[in-house]
């Protein structure tokens, strides 16, 4: 039914509540912000083709600025949010989202990112609807007598304790940290793994006449996160290897990156690129794909790069459930110039032991990481969340 209620603002909005029936048939609401349309594009794209393939009734509500070239895919209904972007109209934006999704009727909103997570719990009990929230990161412990964090550098997630019927994590590591960090939503939480589809043929070192490329794919926050790598390229290029570098991102230390890479006289070997689409195409053009230091968010870029068969070089820590070592990777110390100069000669020196490693990894993925695994596993936890 529909009934009005009162708004902070101190507006009427009219809202949609009527009661959700466990045999009632899936319309979605995804919430979604511009990074996550970003960085997690492909599995956005995967996930709208699936539900299109279900024919399940799907609108996704994300930002203006958000690029959808690379992610719509079937009849998703698009809602962009906030629609004004001026002050003092948050009332105004949140009252025309409300009166949006009313009238598409959702009967689950699924949150695809903990930025969203308190915008989603509103809309639920607006629209007095169940929803799911995904966690793509690691969280910190909280003190509540000196609330300090203890670990990652996370705040504290606002979630409902009776409409937020699931948690999911695309990683274990994930999905442990947040049981320990928010013990009364373990028995909620679901591990689904996101899916890829894992080409036939390796990448790495396919044409052996060629210059072999490294390339790795992070945010420029910190200078200091690439030096040990730098040093480690510095050394190879040394001792005589031939090869050229991509490193993808954008950030508030570039300026300083360009400056170290013209220091270490590198400038002509590593190229600094802004962020490309699509993906997999992009990851698709390295022989070797690293990762320099431990994530706390789930990196879809590795996954990617594992999948079209690149060789992996990569650390622990972290999300670090894709690494395992001498299996889908070979693992270096971030903090040791020399290790990661051992690990990326490993690589360089024995192109077989590198496609194997890139076989590996692919097999790892057809086994634990498939898109239509992941499309079911998200339908079913819909429907048991609808209940």
């Amino acid at each position: 039914m529909n009934e009005n209620q009162t708004d902070v603002s101190g507006e009427y909005v009219q809202i949609y509540s009527e009661p959700v029936e466990s045999n009632k048939s899936l319309r979605l609401a995804l919430i979604a912000s511009e990074q996550t349309v970003s960085d997690y594009s492909i599995f956005l794209e995967h996930l709208l083709t699936g539900l299109a393939d279900e024919s399940i009734p799907t609108v996704l509500v994300c930002p203006p600025g958000s690029d959808l070239d690379f992610v719509i895919s079937g009849s998703v209904e698009v809602i962009r949010h906030p629609a004004l972007q001026l002050p003092l109209t948050e009332w105004l934006n949140r009252k025309r989202l409300i009166e949006q999704l009313a009238k598409f009727k959702p009967t689950i909103l699924h949150c695809l990112c903990e930025s969203r997570a308190a915008v989603t719990r509103k809309l639920s009990r607006m629209l007095g609807l169940p929803y799911i929230l995904t966690v793509n990161s690691l969280h910190k412990r909280w003190s509540i007598l000196n609330r300090n964090y203890t670990s990652y550098d996370r705040a504290r997630l606002s979630i409902s304790s009776k409409r937020c019927a699931k948690v999911i994590a695309p990683a274990k590591t994930i999905a442990d940290n947040f049981a320990a960090v928010y013990p009364r939503f373990a028995e909620r939480i679901e591990q689904i793994n996101i899916g890829t589809f894992t080409e036939e043929s390796t990448r790495c070192f396919r044409e052996p006449s060629c210059l072999a490329t490294l390339m790795t794919a992070q945010s420029f926050d910190k200078v200091e996160d690439f030096e040990n790598l730098f040093n480690a390229v510095k050394h190879l290029s040394v001792d005589g290897y031939e090869f050229m570098m991509v490193i993808i991102g954008s950030g508030r230390a570039e300026r300083q990156l360009r400056t170290l890479l013209i220091a270490l006289g590198l400038s002509q070997i590593v190229t600094i690129v802004s962020k490309l689409k699509p993906w997999r195409a992009v990851v698709s053009a390295g022989d070797i794909f690293i990762q320099p230091k431990p994530s706390a968010n789930f990196n879809p870029l590795l996954l990617e790069a594992m999948s079209v068969g690149a060789s992996i070089a990569a650390c622990r820590g972290g999300v670090d459930d894709l690494i395992i070592e001498d299996k889908t990777a070979v693992v270096f110390d971030p903090n040791d110039t020399l290790s990661i100069k051992g690990s990326l000669q490993r690589l360089l020196d024995r192109p077989e032991f590198s496609r194997k490693i890139a076989k590996t990894a692919q097999q790892y993925l057809r086994e634990n990481y498939t898109v239509s695994n992941m499309i079911s596993a998200t339908i079913q936890t819909y429907r048991k969340a609808q209940q």
